[in-house]
């Protein structure tokens, strides 16, 4: 993590997020001393899986067999 005030933050802004976006480093703003704000690299969020989505795509086979329940019981 990288630590700058907020006269170096405005400075040198372009070179503060090429290292956040290249080195993957976080880089926290201080003013007087005290944790501001913090910048880092910008991740997308994945989209929550939406049940059903494949409803009726999928075939399970009539004579398909159970699982043990040994094998079961490590899924409650």
């Amino acid at each position: 993590m990288y630590i700058t005030n907020i006269h170096e933050a405005k400075t040198h802004l372009s070179k503060l997020i090429e290292k956040v976006y290249n080195q993957e480093e976080e880089v926290v703003i201080c003013k007087a001393g005290k944790p501001m704000v913090k910048i880092t690299k910008y991740t997308t969020a994945l989209k929550p899986r939406v049940p059903g989505l494949c409803k009726g795509e999928i075939k399970i086979s009539k004579d398909f067999d159970d699982l043990p329940q040994s094998f079961m019981k490590n899924f409650r």
